[in-house]
């Protein structure tokens, strides 16, 4: 391992405490409540993604962990240590923003020395750690060139050399790559994981992006209206999502309205309206006849070409509308009742004769009861 490497290695060597805890954290604004009692703990070397629509309190978080906004009530600790009387510039942190906050009047090189020049490095000594930031993220030669004189990825890559040129414990990311197109957004996902394993400091990484944030994360925490609902890695959120929400929001689902008839080892059975008795794992804690929401994603869902009645837990209808998107197709199923169903099949994985699943079909279909989620029906979060 290079000195520079060492150096930021040196902030996440082992120790018993969370690199971030959040504690009970509320953020108000007036009459407007930012963020409700989020609870939080970010590990060490963690690459852990906030993750949520506008406005559900994801860059209120980052901001309270940067120092640029105190908490209403709670606490925030860094390291084991309260940041409750420590200034944004005391705080073993630094942030990359989506715009990037390079000075145009610098160069490449002075943009990424920045930091240390203020804390009174010697210029030898900073030149050769923006040297080796610089080769880290291959924009060697570009030294002496002006951030207006580079494309949109190589600027948000110089201003993650800036950052992590000072060693911080932490690197706050504020939706960083949403300034770019989908293909060089593709190229820094890759980018920034290579570089976040390469160094191995905590990075926290704030987005809307699902996908995005299914990709690069350790561990994601999903937010809405200011309280934090789930946190998992990739596929506990994906695959067990606590929350309606959560489901509709990472993916697609599809949705069965109705009523919970009984409950056995954690599968529910719900008469749903219009179509009959189908079953799924229940969440939390629902009282039986009580209005729920069954659940269940495009691909888990069998389709079935075939002249037979439906067998229990099974439903039917006819193909309404074909996309094929190369290797998966895309079917829309009208119920009888009325109601649009969507599976996804890979090509080549469909049962049955699917050189007849056709606009206009007969079609059946199910689902594994453990790929099925069933949340009430009053759940808004």
């Amino acid at each position: 391992m290079n000195e520079a490497l060492r150096a930021i290695a040196r902030s996440s060597d082992a120790a018993t405490d969370p690199a971030i805890e959040l504690r009970r954290a509320r953020k108000v604004f007036g009459e407007s409540v930012a963020l409700d009692d989020v609870s939080l703990d970010i590990e060490r070397g963690e690459f852990f993604s906030l993750l949520g629509p506008s406005g559900c309190g994801k860059s209120t978080t980052l901001n309270l962990i940067g120092g640029f906004e105190a908490p209403s009530s709670g606490d925030v600790r860094i390291e084991g240590r309260s940041m409750a009387a420590t200034p944004p510039y005391e705080r073993p942190v630094n942030t990359v923003f989506q715009s990037y906050a390079l000075f145009p009047h610098m160069s490449v090189a002075e943009n990424v020395e920045f930091g240390l020049r203020m804390k009174g490095v010697a210029r030898a000594e900073r030149q050769a750690a923006a040297s080796e930031m610089l080769r880290m993220i291959s924009l060697t030669g570009y030294e002496a060139r002006r951030p207006a004189q580079l494309s949109g990825g190589q600027r948000q890559r110089v201003a993650l050399a800036r950052a992590l040129v000072n060693h911080p414990s932490v690197l706050l990311l504020d939706e960083p790559l949403g300034a770019l197109d989908l293909k060089l957004r593709k190229q820094m996902q890759i980018e920034l994981m290579r570089l976040q394993r390469q160094v191995g400091i905590t990075f926290v990484y704030v987005t809307h992006d699902q996908e995005e944030a299914m990709a690069m994360s350790d561990r994601i925490g999903v937010m809405n209206r200011g309280r934090l609902l789930q946190v998992g890695t990739p596929s506990e959120i994906y695959d067990r999502p606590t929350h309606r929400f959560v489901m509709e929001f990472i993916g697609a689902a599809n949705s069965f309205e109705g009523r919970l008839d009984r409950q056995s080892n954690g599968i529910g059975t719900v008469d749903v309206d219009g179509i009959g008795q189908l079953r799924g794992v229940t969440t939390g804690n629902i009282e039986e006849r009580t209005r729920v929401s069954l659940l269940v994603r495009p691909e888990k869902m069998r389709l079935v070409f075939d002249s037979r009645p439906p067998g229990n837990g099974e439903i039917e209808g006819a193909i309404s509308h074909v996309s094929r998107l190369g290797f998966v197709t895309h079917y829309t199923v009208r119920l009888d009742g009325g109601q649009d169903v969507l599976c996804y099949r890979l090509a080549g994985s469909v049962e049955g004769d699917a050189g007849a699943l056709e606009e206009g079909r007969r079609v059946v279909l199910s689902w594994k009861e453990e790929e099925a989620r069933i949340f009430p029906a009053d759940d808004e979060s």
